[in-house]
């Protein structure tokens, strides 16, 4: 029986192998020859697949079963104890029924089983900003995924020391059974329970379980925030670096911005790009007053279609050692790994994320898939060639700026900054995205994702908007200046006006020129845009009418924003009646008349 000098992870831990049953019980102390031997044993079993070592060093695939491929927002629960406490966008249930239903199915999860016990560090170990859990779970690819995902073992232990305080994560695979599949977030307990899972985002449970929804709710009552950001680190040709915080809805270009490659005249004027995190901030108040940050994890969890060279270069090559795969395609000539979007030479010799062998050319033109479109990759953050040498700092990064971005056809303009940090929570609060493909439902449909947060807030999302303004409130006018992005404008005819990927480094370095007061505005009915000029176009193909229109406010499209009866800024404040901060109310009235008038 493992023993553990803390009385009440120890005390715990009993409670859990009393329930689950398993045949044994490891400790996982975090050393190479520990993870060296879970992953021989992973390979003999099947469960995992050794890659090329010359050419994907120290890589593993693996396989989840074909119902298990994705986050599953309907079988994730918010346990508080009341309903008005998990809000109208969180499924709920009562704490006593679920861990009454949970109970009944982890009787005897782990028989013939090991139970692995990961302690983990979101963030840096002993940082005065990290947190601390204990995962226990039966299985070996979580444990490999979590050294990589968060800092792991026996110096998180000797850090907790007899702290009581930790998050207690407990994960069975079970049968993998999609009926009985529950992922319960219980806040007032500090506990997360995952069962009949063994995909990445619904396991691994530091990633948004803990990093977001038992952390948003730990912020909210201690003062802090855990958003779902990433940090990147702007250094100027005097070598000074400005860090931005930003959150975007899926497919709105997150990573590629949080590794970004500047545009060639700016690498020649000596600007570089650092990447702190790729997903998510804890946001804290410093000595000093002004907002920090810290990533939490330790490495990034990426989807793998759509990363290539040209597309997200340093996300490519954080790939290429120690890194697990999961659903994609393999290469069975020399055991390397393929997606769509990786290049343009699918392998003929393949194997389909299923497990069937097949011609890959020929699969693909019948209309097959080599990777699931959610297939990932898990990989070592200090493989990233932009890693900011701040990455493991304990005091985190000064955060100059907050971004917020949406997938808007018409209705934003490439950029514009709030008046102030009350309306710039009412610009994150009303953020939405543009459906963009037919399998979502009909295209250009109006999705509200507000703080790019909706499905991971632990409590309820009023509430949350709430918080967002008493930090406001402690920050005062050291408050982060906040701004809104929208690389996706289009003209008349469908075109992108604007290019995207580096050269929206142009767009970020008005914004920090705006911070330092380099740079003057113009106030519209939105905000603040930039002057014409201002904005550095130099070697760009883009004209002066179509910057014009990148920055142009058009109130009809606003005006329906936030008046359309289904997806429409009143309609989704409506849903929280009174919970809704009466700040959010005035600055939609102060919208709605800007536009009127």
């Amino acid at each position: 029986m493992v023993q553990l000098a803390n009385k009440s992870v120890q005390t715990w831990m009993e409670e859990m192998i009393a329930m689950c049953m398993p045949d044994e019980v490891v400790l996982i102390d975090g050393s190479e020859a520990q993870l060296a031997a879970l992953r021989e044993e992973a390979v003999s079993t099947g469960e995992m697949i050794k890659l090329n070592e010359e050419k994907l060093p120290g890589c593993y695939y693996h396989r989840t079963a074909e119902n298990d491929v994705a986050r599953v927002e309907d079988r994730t629960f918010i346990c508080t104890p009341t309903e008005e406490e998990a809000g109208p966008i969180n499924n709920w249930m009562a704490p006593d029924e679920m861990y009454a239903k949970l109970k009944a199915l982890y009787n005897g999860s782990m028989k013939g089983r090991t139970m692995y016990v990961i302690p983990y560090s979101m963030g840096p170990v002993g940082s005065p900003f990290s947190k601390i859990g204990v995962e226990l779970t039966d299985s070996i690819y979580v444990v490999l995924n979590m050294a990589i995902m968060t800092r792991i073992g026996q110096p998180v232990l000797d850090s907790l020391g007899d702290n009581p305080e930790f998050v207690k994560c407990l994960h069975a695979k079970k049968d993998v059974n999609p009926d009985d599949r529950y992922i319960v977030q219980f806040p007032q307990d500090s506990a997360i329970w995952s069962i009949n899972s063994a995909y990445g985002g619904n396991v691994l449970l530091g990633k948004k379980c803990f990093a977001l929804r038992i952390a948003s709710y730990l912020g909210k009552n201690e003062g802090w925030m855990a958003e779902h950001m990433l940090i990147l680190g702007l250094e100027n040709p005097e070598g000074e670096v400005k860090y931005i915080c930003a959150a975007f809805p899926s497919a709105c270009g997150k990573t590629n911005l949080a590794m970004l490659i500047p545009p060639e005249h700016l690498r020649e004027k000596g600007y570089k790009v650092w990447t702190v995190g790729d997903d998510i901030s804890w946001l804290n108040i410093g000595p000093d007053g002004r907002l920090y940050a810290i990533n939490p994890e330790a490495g990034f969890f990426g989807v793998a279609p759509g990363t290539s060279e040209k597309s997200n270069f340093n996300a490519l090559e954080s790939t290429k050692q120690g890194t697990i795969f999961t659903n994609v395609a393999i290469n069975n000539d020399d055991m390397t790994v393929w997606w769509e979007g990786l290049d343009k030479n699918p392998p003929v010799n393949a194997t389909e994320w299923k497990g069937a062998k097949v011609n890959g050319p020929e699969y693909i033109a019948a209309g097959g898939k080599l990777a699931h479109p959610n297939s990932r990759f898990t990989a070592p953050a200090k493989n990233c060639p932009c890693i900011s040498p701040e990455f493991e700092n304990p005091q985190g990064v000064p955060v100059d700026a907050i971004v917020f971005g949406g997938r808007r056809a018409k209705c934003a303009p490439l950029v514009y900054q709030s008046r102030d940090w009350q309306h710039g929570t009412f610009v994150g609060a009303t953020m939405a995205s543009e459906t963009t493909a037919a399998a979502a439902g009909a295209v250009g449909v109006v999705r509200r994702d507000p703080m790019a947060m909706k499905p991971f807030v632990g409590y309820n999302m009023a509430d949350y908007w709430g918080h967002w303004l008493e930090m406001g409130k402690k920050l005062g006018d050291k408050a982060p200046k906040i701004f809104h992005v929208n690389w996706f404008r289009k003209d008349d005819e469908g075109n992108f006006l604007w290019p995207g990927f580096g050269d929206n480094m142009r767009v970020l370095l008005w914004i920090l020129d705006r911070c330092a007061g380099k740079v003057d505005a113009d106030e519209v009915a939105v905000g603040y845009v930039p002057k014409p000029g201002d904005i550095d176009t130099a070697g760009l193909d883009i004209s002066e009418d179509d910057l014009k229109t990148l920055l142009t406010i058009d109130k009809t499209e606003w005006l329906k924003d936030v008046e359309d009866p289904e997806t429409g800024i009143k309609q989704y404040f409506a849903q929280f009646g009174d919970r809704l901060p009466k700040e959010m109310a005035e600055e939609l009235e102060k919208l709605e008349a800007n536009l009127k008038a």
